[in-house]
């Protein structure tokens, strides 16, 4: 097993459970207020290391409760965290809004995470330019997360970029991705294209257009729906719809953040980008039937088991 590097984001999540989303000015009840380790690349961290991999991850939290409890979560999980970095501000937080739908809603303040500047990448540069797959978020600053990518593809990584927060991104960005990991919202982000862009429903092509655009390989995740995974050869690539798993969501904060660290655990096993994904979606459907992001993320063991057992339905 070679090594995954996540550089990213570890946030508090403050969860509340509510009967439906308020409107605006409009006041719930809510559940008693939790707090679970989360962030996208502290989740991704988690899931890599639950998944096999040996998996470090480089980041900044606060000199706080929150911060030591982040910490403690992730060397839990089994993540390598020598490289999470205390900085003067407030570990990073994220307000979710849970519903019985087990859908959510989300606020996060960036806090400490705001603080992994160019500077501070450069610092750990040794850590992440030797991982055989670096994998990156947009919850800390983009021209981080930006340098880092073209870095550590020049140094020989594969690059994972979950371009979530989406923002439309710069075709050298791009070309460093291998894979590109966006949900079918953030596909449109990324490109740049409107709501009544000919092809906004129709993810096939927007994920050969992402190729186009210049990523190596892409992954386009459709919730329920499953995965699109294009690569080869933009002009005419090899498009492959990967099925979800049909079992009852519970709560799905966290389950890209699972699907891509488990993407990851296995490319740096040395998998096929088809493989990788079809194990990343068995980890995120685990997932969604557990609370919480961090700790609704099943081991390796749990998830051959569960894909064992949905083999022989």
């Amino acid at each position: 097993m070679k090594r995954v590097v996540v550089v990213g984001s570890a946030n508090a999540d403050l969860v509340v459970e509510v009967p439906r989303r308020p409107g605006g000015g409009e006041t719930l009840i809510g559940s008693e207020l939790r707090t679970l380790p989360g962030g996208k690349g502290a989740n991704q961290a988690a899931a890599a290391a639950r998944a096999g991999a040996d998996t470090s991850f480089v980041g900044c939290v606060g000199k706080d409760g929150n911060g030591a409890f982040l910490r403690g979560q992730l060397l839990a999980a089994g993540v390598d965290v020598t490289s999470l970095e205390e900085v003067d501000a407030a570990t990073g937080t994220a307000i979710i809004l849970l519903t019985p739908d087990g859908e959510n809603s989300i606020v996060v303040s960036p806090g400490a995470n705001s603080a992994f500047d160019r500077a501070a990448a450069e610092r750990l540069a040794p850590v992440w330019r030797s991982a055989a797959v670096v994998v990156l978020s947009l919850e800390i600053p983009h021209e981080t997360a930006f340098h880092v990518a073209a870095s550590a593809a020049a140094s020989g990584s594969r690059v994972l970029l979950n371009a979530a927060p989406a923002i439309a991104v710069r075709r050298e960005v791009l070309q460093c991705c291998d894979p590109l990991v966006v949900n079918e919202h953030e596909a449109r982000e990324v490109l740049g294209a409107a709501e009544n862009d000919p092809d906004a429903s129709d993810y096939a092509r927007l994920a050969r257009r992402l190729l186009l655009a210049g990523a190596r390989s892409v992954v386009v995740t459709l919730g329920a729906d499953g995965a699109i995974v294009a690569e080869g050869p933009a002009a005419a690539p090899e498009l492959v719809r990967v099925p979800a798993y049909r079992v009852e969501a519970v709560d799905t904060t966290g389950a890209g953040d699972a699907f891509v660290g488990a993407a990851a655990a296995e490319l740096a096993r040395g998998c096929s980008l088809l493989d990788a994904v079809r194990f990343a979606t068995a980890v995120s459907a685990v997932s969604v039937q557990r609370v919480g992001a961090q700790s609704s993320y099943a081991s390796r063991a749990e998830v051959e088991a569960f894909i064992s057992e949905h083999a022989s339905v």
